[in-house]
């Protein structure tokens, strides 16, 4: 068994790793004695080493893995005359004590005499070498202590071939004096801290392998449990992180309840406080993650910032946090020193740039317990929200539509998604829901709707609860809401959403507001998709000449408008108005945003189209396939911008009869929106129908006509009977019907 970190406490069991003879021998016997302190006592020098070995914790029945570890430790003491001072160090609780034992048990026949010291304090180690001096002379037993510990010390340095293990040693310092001393035999020593180990070499222990933690789980079970429901018990080893003495607490605890690693999982989630400090029957209650995680903290009390900086941590994701993160939390010196006490003590892992958390340590870090000072319920909310004001300080200038500032984002993405599932609505503040809101519109700008729906749902009902339903910024939240629900597909909601939104705005800003234009263009857009062509063009021009007198010329919003202007003008059937407009409206925005914004390329397509729909389809099909191929460069082949271009490609090889390419560009489009977007978003629903119509173009209405009927049904499923999309592939499936008879 692979478990935590402490040697023997008090009365524990103790275990002979040599055959023959006792646990504690007596010492051989020499005729030289010293007189201290009136009584007569054997020259330490002249004490044989026992015929065993001393005492070792018990190795427990199953051990697994570690086999690297073991090599390591074989390398160290390997062929040297003072045969090593090796320092295994890691976080509480991930073994290394557990490593230690079986070292000593499988080298037993290595070391004439081995003894076990607990170190966790000067005190302790001194207790450890007097009761040293006692197992080889046992004449000394009645001595002062201090004698007795100098007795040790002199009998350690005075013999060879023995291993000393100094088990949870608090620092080097404690241990420099006898290591300076004694250099003839091994002596390992398993410590948390990481940092100080001049001249020692060192093994570090990390968690174990997610299959080896499976396998001490399911053994450990089923040794009390033979007929266990283990199905869950990789969810449950990797929820607690892979960590030996938090999945020993849980095997513990499944055996003697009888309930399987899936019901566990869930009062984790429910009562996590409880389920972080049960042991079974038995049990050593100090013996748990949260106990001596507890122990290290107490030892840091003396830089309180630690503590906090690891609070803030929990809220994040475990690995990869940059450190750029925490400038904020307090004067660079202070940071810098309470970061490397952390990672001296184990519970971080720092690089140059980054630093990362074990995940058990942050879900217990996060979790109230009014017992333990560093975990109180105020201390936990209060780097709750500082978690959350310093990430959304790091992409407050960040734009989620413009690609330059998409790797920034990216890379926090992972700690404001752990953020999230971290926290609930009934917590959420002000900056949570413009976290929401940014990283929803990151998250829909990539493609990601599916995800981007939830946090922008959660914005909206989160800021009318604590910013108010007319706050500017609920409503900038629900405008982007409305537009996440159109790119789903889900038109209908959208349209609801951003009507009540523009009437909203318009009463709350007026109607000269930099968001009321947005949220005007917003409306006139998804009506001119969905058939209101003539209140969509006065919209727009409306809005463009409001967005020339209010923002200039050249601002991203005029230049947006002036284009959706110009599809309103295409979409009514004026190719003359629209593509001098879209020709203009691209040239500023290369000029202004630059050739790949997304609005840019957006501004290519639909001039593009509008060159197909004017009869111009060479001019447009040499465009189609430049901006496609941009696409895929900016945003990646599976982001639905780079799918429509992909479609709108296929269509114009149609239109000049290129019907092999067509069929085989749509299939593939098809294919991928049917994966990436699903069966029923409308762009998947215009895929069928424009796979179809290519097919019925070349002849082939036979095998048109399922995917038309599988258009229509979708179409009449998801956006209604008289949705304008269902209208148009109905009268389709009708056309391709009539062409082979069918009435």
């Amino acid at each position: 068994m692979d478990s935590g970190d402490h040697g023997p406490r008090g009365p524990v069991e103790q275990t002979a790793v040599a055959s023959g003879g006792a646990n504690v021998l007596q010492a051989g016997r020499d005729l030289t004695v010293h007189v201290t302190g009136g009584r007569a006592v054997p020259a330490m020098e002249s004490v044989s080493a026992p015929r065993s070995a001393g005492r070792v914790p018990v190795v427990p029945g199953l051990f697994v893995g570690r086999e690297r570890e073991l090599a390591r430790l074989d390398e160290a003491v390997a062929g040297t005359g003072r045969a090593a001072v090796v320092a295994v160090h890691g976080l509480g609780g991930v073994g290394k004590s557990t490593l230690a034992a079986r070292f000593a048990e499988s080298h037993a026949e290595a070391f004439g005499f081995v003894w076990w010291v607990t170190a966790d304090s000067p005190a302790a180690l001194d207790a450890g070498l007097a009761g040293l001096a006692a197992a080889v002379a046992p004449e000394t037993a009645g001595l002062p202590l201090e004698e007795r510990v100098e007795l040790g010390t002199r009998w350690l340095a005075t013999h060879d071939g023995w291993l000393l293990v100094l088990d949870n040693l608090t620092s080097p310092a404690d241990a420099a004096g006898l290591l300076s001393r004694v250099r003839t035999g091994t002596v390992l020593i398993t410590s948390r801290l990481g940092r100080g180990w001049r001249g020692v070499e060192t093994v570090v222990l990390d968690a174990l392998h997610p299959a080896e933690a499976v396998d001490l789980l399911t053994g450990l079970v089923r040794a009390e449990w033979p007929d266990a429901d283990l199905a869950d018990a990789d969810e449950l080893c990797a929820e607690l992180g892979w960590l030996p003495l938090a999945v020993e607490q849980a095997a513990a605890y499944l055996a003697q309840a009888r309930v399987t690693p899936a019901t566990y999982l869930d009062l984790l989630a429910r009562y996590p406080a409880r389920m972080f400090s049960a042991t079974a029957e038995g049990g050593d209650a100090r013996r748990t993650a949260a106990r001596i995680w507890r122990v290290t903290l107490d030892r840091l009390a003396d830089t309180p910032l630690a503590g906090h900086v690891l609070r803030v941590l929990a809220w994040w994701a475990p690995e990869a946090v940059p450190r750029t993160l925490l400038d904020g939390l307090a004067d660079d010196p202070d940071l810098v020193d309470a970061l490397g006490r952390l990672a001296a003590h184990s519970m971080i892992t720092l690089t140059g740039t980054t630093v990362t958390v074990h995940r058990l340590v942050q879900a217990i870090t996060r979790t109230p317990d009014p017992h333990d000072p560093h975990r109180r319920a105020r201390l936990i909310d209060a780097a709750r929200d500082t978690a959350t004001g310093t990430l959304y300080a790091a992409v407050l200038a960040w734009d989620p539509q413009h690609p330059a500032d998409w790797l920034h984002q990216q890379l926090l993405l992972p700690h404001a998604r752990a953020l999230f599932d971290h926290t609930t609505a009934d917590t959420d503040t002000a900056d949570t829901c413009a976290l929401l809101d940014k990283f929803g519109m990151y998250l829909n700008a990539q493609g990601d709707v599916t995800t981007a729906v939830p946090h922008l749902t959660r914005a909206v009902r989160s800021a009318e609860r604590v910013l108010g339903p007319d706050d500017p910024r609920t409503l900038r939240y629900r405008n982007n809401l409305a537009y996440a629900h159109w790119s789903a597909g889900d038109h209908r909601r959208a349209i609801r959403l951003h009507d009540a939104n523009l009437a909203d705005t318009e009463r709350v800003l007026g109607p000269d507001h930099p968001d009321t234009l947005t949220v005007r263009n917003n409306v006139a857009y998804v009506h001119r998709v969905t058939g209101g062509v003539d209140r969509a063009i006065a919209l727009h021009e409306r809005n463009l000449a409001d967005a020339r007198r209010l923002l200039g010329f050249d601002h991203p919003k005029t230049l947006t408008i002036r284009n959706n202007l110009a599809g309103a003008y295409h979409a009514a059937g004026d190719p003359g108005r629209a593509i001098p407009l879209y020709e203009a409206a691209l040239a500023d925005s290369e000029r202004v945003l630059g050739p790949d914004h997304p609005a840019t390329l957006t501004a290519r397509v639909d001039l593009a189209g509008a060159y197909r729909a004017a009869g111009d389809v060479e001019r447009a099909i040499v465009l189609f396939e430049a901006v496609r191929g941009d696409y895929e460069r900016v945003l990646g082949p599976d982001h639905p911008d780079t799918l429509t271009a992909g479609n709108n490609l296929a269509t114009a090889y149609r239109s000049v009869g290129h019907l092999r390419w067509a069929v085989r560009l749509h299939e593939s489009v098809l294919a991928d929106r049917e994966r990436v977007l699903g069966p029923d978003h409308p762009d998947t629903l215009a895929s069928l129908n424009n796979l179809a119509f290519a097919h019925w173009s070349a002849g082939d209405a036979r095998r048109a006509i399922p995917l038309y009927e599988a258009a229509v049904a979708g179409c009449e499923r998801v956006l209604g009977p008289d949705h304008p999309d269902t209208v148009s592939y109905r009268n389709n499936l009708a056309g391709a019907r009539r062409s082979v008879g069918s009435p």
